[in-house]
């Protein structure tokens, strides 16, 4: 969309990939977009009220919130003229639904595969455009000085000889932006497709000001093994039968030690389809999350977890067997409205989304004929790169946007991330259009000589870690500590782990068995900084009194909230409540000579009684004042 918007107001633009169909929102992606809801009565809507959702967890800041609200229009509007099919009613409206997180019902989709057919409608338009895009092109390393920027260093086979064994490469240009997506490769039980690393290492070693990455998402889904994908929506509001294997090939009904009755257990697994998101508060009176808990705690037991759409949920020990008409009154009401009544999850799922099955049929996986494998995998990360209004980061010449940018706060409404990418991809294009002409030409030979000795720095030989090694090392420590369940001393123990780690690669790098491998050693050199900085971040917010939110309970002995289940209360899963003025501010972490300082700064307000104005507010739009109004992120 950045490049798209660039090209559209004239500027000369390049897309830099490692692969440039192969990230999450074209291989694993998302099925939905959330979107400001303006085309019914009943489900009428504002841009403060899509705001005030958008911003709900707290720890974002009001003006993004609006800017993505107000910006939600024109993206569905533009992508609907580029071709993306999204589902309208008879008389064109728009038709919405409610997801996670929303009380209104603002997401649309395409089907499971709205992501995928977002970045087929943008690429097309790219190459209409005649867009530069360098596929199979990994950037590791952006020349920056202060205040200027003079584009990146990257690695592609095609440039391999004998006199460049490794490949490199610079791009020039005078801005960056930032558009790479999340760490991906940071979780073991990930839900990211092999190979997305992001942009957060980069932005690191650029200095940049990071926020919020104690938040991410965790949820259930497939996993990255097989084919990834979140298992939301129709997947659980069919109300599959979900049980485990162990070693022995015995299954298990484990969620009748959860839930009390029947039409609680179907009811809390139809509600994940909405309540997607692991969130502490809903491990509570027997809410959704505790579905999350029990295929957390089965995993970890070594036990395999599968759901099965050919069995209706199996009845908690003599309680009455599963029915339809025995659920609680917005399942029932759901359903009902739906048409979704018949007597087996297939054919439930089969009327309400056929699409979903025959997305898994395409990886050759039948859900109508077997059951399917999942876990609690992490899919999101909520924070990343500090930015203004228009994505401007810490840098005035480098912007982030998308899952790379630190705009999302605590929770979201499931499909807002799709649109937050579109609305700064934008906004982003539009400040660097109208501001170009004011930042001095590209030079990357006047600091290419640290950037190149960095890289090969970060290259070792034998005696260093290898890759494997280290992503191993890596995720397994941080699905371990800091996945849904967290405790001090934990994350305490696991920075100090990320801190050694770092102090072993800075000495000697990452091993490089073969030039040809040299990108994939920076990535993990990387990947170790990015682990160092969200244990950094957590660390920090719980020493400092932070409770449970989002997407991570913080266990404590002395903690006010405890979950229960069937069997009684679950004392060992004693939780921190979150205190309400952490919602006001951001943690702030930047990476000065080898360390990281932590800070912390309040959001951004708004002001409510100031609203737009045409005759006070147009000359600023006419002299380009708007582009220089906001100050930069930190």
């Amino acid at each position: 969309r950045a490049a798209v918007e660039l090209a559209r107001r004239g500027v000369d633009v390049a897309v830099a990939s490692q692969s440039a169909w192969g990230g999450t929102s074209a291989c694993s992606g998302s099925d939905k977009q959330t979107l400001h809801t303006a085309n019914t009565a009943d489900r009428g809507d504002d841009f403060r009220a899509m705001a005030a959702a958008l911003g709900a967890g707290g720890a974002m800041d009001a003006d993004t919130a609006y800017v993505e609200a107000v910006g939600s229009v024109r993206s569905m509007a533009s992508l609907q003229f580029m071709g993306l099919p999204l589902p309208q009613d008879v008389l064109g409206g728009t038709l919405r639904y409610q997801t996670d997180h929303d009380e209104v019902g603002r997401a649309t989709s395409c089907g499971p595969r709205t992501s995928r057919l977002m970045v087929k409608v943008l690429a097309q338009e790219a190459l209409r455009l005649g867009i530069v895009i360098h596929n199979q092109t990994t950037v590791l390393r952006l020349l920056v000085e202060e205040g200027r920027c003079h584009g990146a260093v990257c690695a592609r086979q095609r440039d391999r000889s004998e006199a460049n064994p490794h490949g490199l490469c610079v791009v020039s240009a005078r801005v960056v932006v930032l558009a790479g997506g999340g760490p991906g490769e940071l979780y073991r039980d990930s839900v990211y497709p092999n190979g997305c690393f992001g942009v957060l290492g980069l932005a690191i070693e650029a200095g940049l000001d990071l926020v919020n990455l104690t938040e991410s998402q965790f949820g259930i889904g497939t996993r990255r093994e097989g084919f990834p994908w979140n298992l939301s929506g129709t997947y659980v509001q069919a109300m599959p039968h979900i049980h485990s294997v162990d070693s022995d090939g015995r299954e298990h009904h484990f969620l009748s030690d959860y839930y009390r009755t029947t039409q609680e257990l179907a009811s809390n697994i139809f509600r994940k389809g909405y309540q997607w998101p692991f969130h502490a508060t809903r491990m509570l009176d027997f809410g959704s999350s505790l579905v999350d808990l029990a295929i957390a705690r089965e995993t970890a037991a070594g036990r395999r977890v599968f759901m099965d759409f050919n069995r209706n949920p199996l009845p908690v020990g003599r309680d009455a067997a599963f029915s339809l008409d025995r659920l609680d009154g917005d399942v029932r009401a759901y359903l009902g409205a739906a048409g979704a009544t018949q007597a087996l999850p297939i054919d439930r799922l089969r009327h309400m989304n056929p699409l979903s099955i025959e997305l898994y049929r395409r990886y050759k996986v039948d859900i109508a004929a077997e059951p399917l494998e999942f876990a609690v995998n992490n899919q999101h990360m909520n924070g990343g790169v500090a930015v203004d209004i228009w994505g401007r980061s810490s840098h005035p010449a480098i912007y982030a946007v998308g899952e790379a940018a630190g705009t999302h706060g605590v929770t979201r409404p499931g499909g807002a991330a799709l649109n937050a990418g579109q609305v700064f991809g934008t906004r982003a294009a539009e400040r660097i259009a109208a501001t170009l002409a004011d930042l001095a030409p590209a030079d990357p030979a006047s600091c290419l000589e640290p950037a190149l000795s960095a890289i090969l720095a970060a290259l070792g030989g034998k005696e260093a870690p290898a890759v494997r090694a280290v992503r191993d090392e890596v995720q397994a420590r941080m699905s371990d500590a800091a996945g849904i369940l967290c405790d001090a001393a934990s994350v305490r123990a696991a920075l100090a782990e990320a801190r050694a780690l770092n102090a072993r690669i800075a000495r000697g790098g990452v091993a490089c068995s073969r030039p040809s491998e040299a990108g994939r050693s920076v990535q993990w050199q990387q990947m170790a900084l990015v682990s160092e900085a969200v244990l950094t971040a957590l660390d920090h917010y719980i020493a400092s009194g932070g409770g449970s939110r989002g997407a991570r309970a913080i266990l404590d002995p002395a903690g006010e909230g405890l979950p229960q289940s069937a069997q009684g209360p679950l004392e060992e899963v004693r939780f921190r409540a979150e205190r309400a003025e952490d919602r006001d501010r951001q943690i702030v972490l930047r990476y000065r000579q080898g360390r990281f300082e932590v800070t912390e700064r309040p959001t951004r307000r708004m002001d409510a009684t100031r609203g737009p104005f045409f005759e006070r507010d147009w000359p600023a739009w006419l002299t380009g004042a708007i582009y220089h109004d906001a100050g930069q992120a930190g």
